[in-house]
């Protein structure tokens, strides 16, 4: 069974920094692309980053240049380093896993930056 699990959400000051960690179950190789979104209340759930299993990152605009997605294939886990972070990066974070045809889901942990 394949699971992610997330981690890292918390309670920051506006220009802080926060590292979220997803772990998955199987090999993150067997995986197409892995990546973090985010849903803020009342809103649609939205990419915020992405990597391949051949490595290509991508970014939302909003986050470049402070957000980065890495990954240790020994741990089997995806990270999303946060940087400088926004009152507007506030939302619950989702680690998602693209294995075809089917899409995983962490369970989602809560980011809040106060300002």
């Amino acid at each position: 069974q394949v699971q992610l699990v997330d981690s890292g959400g918390g309670l920051v000051q506006a220009g802080g920094s926060l590292r979220l960690s997803c772990a998955a179950s199987i090999s993150i190789f067997s995986f197409n692309a892995m990546g973090w979104y985010r849903q803020a209340p009342g809103k649609q759930r939205d990419l915020v980053a992405a990597i391949t299993s051949g490595g290509s990152r991508n970014y939302a605009d909003s986050v470049k240049g402070r957000f980065i997605i890495s990954r240790d294939n020994a741990k089997d886990t995806v990270y999303l380093q946060m940087n400088n972070l926004k009152p507007e990066d506030t939302a619950v974070y989702y680690c998602y896993g693209r294995r075809d045809p089917y899409d995983y889901w962490g369970q989602g942990t809560q980011v809040t930056v106060s300002s």
